[in-house]
């Protein structure tokens, strides 16, 4: 199909360089070659292609360096899918209106070997949609060996696993059958046990809820109403990259959506990227710490760490896995000026109340007075709430 044509005329050489447009149109759709393309460079001119062929620039660059920032997104009129070194795979997705789900899934597919620096085709043309090699958000049907990702189509119930009840969206479903590999790219070398780790820890805090977001899953039952109005999370930002109502100028979608991918994916990369490298490591000085616990006192309920890290959430994953959960009253760490903290851990890792609080009398009491009242040498103070304390040394 010809692209339509330039909106004005300025005579011959427009007309020419439709035509050498229409040519070269005809060639992509045929699959160029990287020497081919170089070779129609200079027929081109530099001219840019008319409206309705926006990235063939990019196209025609054939794979150089200059051409990687733009937009991996191709035509959403045309379905064109070669990526800008030639022949990769195709990743397609649908037009208009784009949300959080499919612009993250978009970006987890390209995280992996087999769909590395594949295009992506906005379209809604079942045949364009069919010719993909994967196809995420849109097609009604979910059907993982195919690579067809939909969460819309009547009957669609699938959740992460067993252990979650949010309904996934194209983007949780990219993720259940990729994320390891994302993950495992993100963390080269560490142990698949890890690895795992980190898959579902991703899913619990990022992924989760945005497949309840694009669902309609509230957070919370839906006749309590909220006390203020969120309107900064990533999905809300992805949003507003869309048109407003009132914008006449919608040419640009494709790459509002490349941007929306890089956003969504940006995201993603620095909450696995913590994960990763501190909530990880914090676990490893837990574990550390409960096995090591009968050396600090005979009772094993107390801990002791050489510096101070995130602890509780740990800590009860620990002691469940180990049977002993509810096992451990105190956590002693040293503070930033050198001097030691007790730490009583909560009931849960959430709640405010503590399993074992420190004595009634010893609350809002402070150095010297602490340590007449308690026998204690060089006590610094008790929190009024009995949840932390501070001494000078560890003995």
């Amino acid at each position: 199909a010809h692209p339509p044509s330039p909106r004005s005329t300025t005579g011959g050489a427009l007309t020419t360089t439709a035509a050498r447009v229409r040519s070269a149109a005809f060639l992509v759709s045929l699959s160029l070659t990287s020497a081919t393309l170089a070779a129609l460079r200079p027929a081109l001119g530099g001219k840019r292609f008319p409206h309705g062929f926006p990235h063939a620039r990019l196209l025609l660059r054939g794979g150089s360096s200059a051409a990687a920032p733009l937009s991996p997104v191709l035509s959403q009129k045309r379905g064109l899918s070669m990526s800008s070194d030639g022949v990769k795979k195709r990743i397609g997705t649908h037009n208009g209106t784009f949300h959080c789900d499919e612009a993250l899934a978009c970006f987890l597919l390209r995280r992996t070997k087999a769909f590395e620096g594949a295009s992506v085709t906005r379209t809604r043309d079942p045949a364009v949609l069919e010719t993909m090699d994967a196809v995420v958000d849109v097609g009604g049907t979910y059907e993982p060996e195919k690579l067809r990702f939909d969460h819309h189509q009547k009957g669609f119930e699938e959740t992460f696993d067993g252990a979650h009840q949010t309904k996934l969206s194209s983007a949780g479903l990219v993720y259940r059958h990729f994320g390891m590999e994302v993950i495992a790219g993100l963390m080269p070398g560490q142990p698949e046990d890890a690895v795992k780790l980190i898959y579902h820890k991703v899913y619990d805090n990022v992924i989760e809820e945005l497949d309840a977001v694009d669902n309609g899953v509230s957070c919370y039952p839906a006749d309590i109403a909220p006390k203020y109005k969120v309107s900064s999370s990533l999905p809300q930002r992805v949003g507003l990259m869309n048109p407003s109502w009132n914008e006449e100028d919608v040419s640009d979608m494709d790459e509002r959506f490349g941007r929306a991918m890089s956003l969504a994916g940006g995201e993603f990369i620095e909450h696995a990227s913590y994960y990763i490298k501190a909530w990880l490591p914090a676990r490893d000085m837990v574990e550390k710490a409960v096995a090591a616990r009968v050396s600090v006192d005979a009772s094993g309920k107390i801990l002791k760490f050489d510096r101070g890290c995130p602890w509780k959430e740990h800590l009860f994953d620990i002691e469940k896995s180990a049977g002993i959960l509810g096992t451990v009253l105190y956590v002693l760490y040293p503070d930033e000026a050198g001097k030691w903290r007790i730490q009583c851990v909560p009931e849960r890792p959430d709640s405010f109340q503590s399993r074992k609080p420190l004595p009634e009398p010893w609350r809002g009491v402070r150095d010297q007075a602490l340590s007449d009242l308690s026998g204690i040498k060089g006590c610094v103070f008790v929190h009024a709430s009995g949840f932390i304390g501070g001494c000078e040394t560890l003995e």
